[in-house]
Formats: structure tokens, C-alpha cells, sequence
């Protein structure tokens, strides 16, 4: 095991969206990193004091157009990365990071469990890293932790888990826009579907935190089924970013049922939709004994997400060199 470094972490952040501006934010209150830098490819915001990015007092910093001229000269630095969902669109920047000698903590979903979907660009990832003594992590919220981290943790003080259902609802009106339209908000029922089947509509990730789950609790599925439904709202919604009107659709639900020998043995529910009712984190785990867990009004997502990235950091440091998973942190700071 490595040995953390003495003192607060450098981190530089990439994408400066909503969530990576949330991450900037988180970094510059945790007194275990240290902000030394941005990096942003859109020239709104290249060579911008992070300060107006940010709209919040920060040191000198400008936006850089890459992570070299953010680095600087300094080492020892982890990449808090937020720019994309799927990992075939953020691979390039993910290895240009680690052979700089960056470790790399992102939101990537597809990255929390890219064995399933993308072995060989894990295997790329896992060499690469362990060539630059480095290592590189995805995790976030959901994946990161309520479905899957959270529910290992738990699952700890139980006997060999028969079942496992995870169910999560989201008022996506307490969400930020780009969310509330991510999943349908306000579209009819043939809209979509046209955008499911593009894969442009939805919650990336959710096979990626069933898988780790089932990890996580000592089972071995061999399959895994989705399901995505849109759900519709039976009165006129407001409160979000925009009204949705009665019949249009209100959000999403996602499920993914994890299987061993056709046996259920992992489900995930997903709901995040304008105007959900009883929003809520719920872990039921079938075992002796039997547990259940749940977080009434649910894990608030974006401002947890940028913690889990800032918190990570210090703790990337102290890692094995190669590709983690979520599982492989220690459970404390």
C-alpha cells in the first residue's frame, strides 16, 4: 500500500458543468486538498478567472485549456475529472491524465464498473495506471454510493444475502435543469422513446452499480436485465425548472435485476421524475439478519457527488496503482 501524501492533496479539476463546478467548490472548503487549477476546452471559459466561474472568492486561478499548463510543475496531483457518462468518449483524457502521472477520481458513470461493459478499454486503463504508478477511480453518487457502496457496507454485518433490493426516488424538481431534462421532463410518450433508443434520455450507470453491488455482497450474477419507463404526471406539475402538463411525461424509472442462474438475486428501482412523491433512499437486504436501511428525502445528488470526488482524492494517494473500483476505499476519511 502507498503512503498518502503529507499535507493537504493538489487536484485540478476538468469540466467546469455544473458538477465540476460543484467539485471546484467542494475542493476550495476541504482542508484535505489543495485547488491548484481548472481546466476547461470551451472558450467562453478559457483564460477566465475561476473566481467569475465560480462566482465565489478563490485565489488567483485562471481556466486552462489543458491539464499541462494547469499542472504546472507540480506533482503528486489527482485529477478530479467531470466531463462525460460514457467511458469511450473520456478514455483519451483519462489516459492523457494518467501518463502524465495524474491520478484520476471522475464522475464517469460507465467508469464505476467498465468490466462489464468495456473490458478492454479497463484492461487499457488498468495497465496504463499500473505503468504510471498511478490510480484511477469512478464514483459519485449513484454509482459511488447509495446503490451499491452504501448497500456492502451494510450488507457487512449480515450472513450469506439471499436478495437485495435497492430503491431510490428522486424529485427531480430539487434537481438542476440539465437533469429534469435528462429524463423526460415535459416530453410525450413517443418522444421518449425516440431519445431512449438513441441513448440520449435516462440514468447512466445503473447496471454499472448493480454489478457492484452484487460484488459487494459476495454474489455472483451472470446476466443483468434494464428496464426503462417513463412516468407520467396525472396533474399539472410546477416547481421545477419548467411546468410539465398533466398527461406529458413527468421523468424516468430504471431497473436493473441482477440474476444468478436465473435466480433474482439484486434489483435496483430508479425514479427520478418532476413532482416524485416520498423521495427516498431504501436498502432492503433478505439475510440473517435481515436489514433494512433507508434515508428519508434520499441523498441530495449533485453537491454528494462533488464531495464523494473531493473525498476520494486524499485517499487515491494512499491506493494501489491501477483501476478501483469503489469497493477498494477504505469506508472512513
Amino acid at each position: 500500500m502507498a503512503r498518502a501524501a503529507a499535507g493537504p492533496v493538489p487536484v485540478v479539476v476538468m469540466g467546469l458543468g455544473f458538477i465540476g463546478q460543484e467539485i471546484a467548490r467542494a475542493a476550495l472548503a476541504s482542508p484535505e486538498v489543495e485547488l491548484i487549477g481548472a481546466v476547461d476546452t470551451s472558450p467562453q471559459l478559457v483564460g477566465q478567472p475561476l473566481a467569475e466561474v465560480l462566482g465565489q472568492p478563490t485565489s488567483k486561478l485562471k481556466v486552462a485549456d489543458s491539464l499541462e499548463r494547469a499542472l504546472g510543475r507540480r506533482k503528486g496531483v489527482v485529477l478530479l475529472h467531470a466531463t462525460g457518462s460514457r467511458l469511450p468518449q473520456v478514455m483519451d483524457q483519462i489516459l492523457d491524465a494518467v501518463k502524465l502521472g495524474v491520478g484520476v477520481v471522475s464522475t464517469c458513470e460507465e467508469l464505476a464498473f467498465p468490466f462489464l461493459k468495456h473490458p478492454e478499454l479497463a484492461a487499457k486503463l488498468e495497465r496504463a495506471a499500473q505503468k504510471a504508478g498511478v490510480a484511477v477511480l469512478g464514483t459519485g453518487v449513484n454509482p459511488g454510493f447509495i446503490m451499491d457502496r452504501l448497500v456492502a457496507t451494510v450488507g457487512q454485518v449480515c450472513g450469506p444475502v439471499r436478495r437485495v433490493t435497492v430503491t431510490r426516488v428522486v424529485d427531480a424538481r430539487t434537481r438542476r435543469e440539465a437533469l429534469q431534462r435528462k429524463v423526460g421532463a415535459g416530453l410525450t410518450e413517443d418522444e421518449f422513446f425516440a431519445l431512449v433508443d438513441k441513448d440520449q434520455l435516462g440514468h447512466v450507470g445503473l447496471v454499472e452499480s448493480a454489478a457492484l453491488c452484487a460484488l459487494g455482497l459476495g454474489m455472483d450474477c451472470d446476466d443483468y436485465e434494464e428496464e426503462v419507463a417513463p412516468v407520467f404526471a396525472e396533474e399539472d406539475i410546477s416547481g421545477g425548472a419548467f411546468p410539465v402538463r398533466k398527461g406529458r411525461v413527468a421523468g424516468i424509472f430504471q431497473s436493473v435485476v441482477g440474476l444468478e442462474e436465473e435466480q433474482e438475486r439484486v434489483r435496483l428501482e430508479l425514479t427520478i421524475a418532476v413532482g416524485a412523491e416520498d423521495p427516498k433512499d431504501r436498502i432492503e437486504i433478505d439475510a440473517d439478519p435481515k436489514l433494512v436501511v433507508e434515508i428519508p428525502g434520499g441523498v441530495a445528488g449533485d453537491r454528494a457527488t462533488a464531495n464523494t470526488l473531493v473525498n476520494a482524492a486524499p485517499r487515491l494517494t494512499a491506493a494501489e496503482a491501477g483501476l478501483l473500483t469503489v469497493l477498494e476505499l477504505p469506508a472512513g476519511r
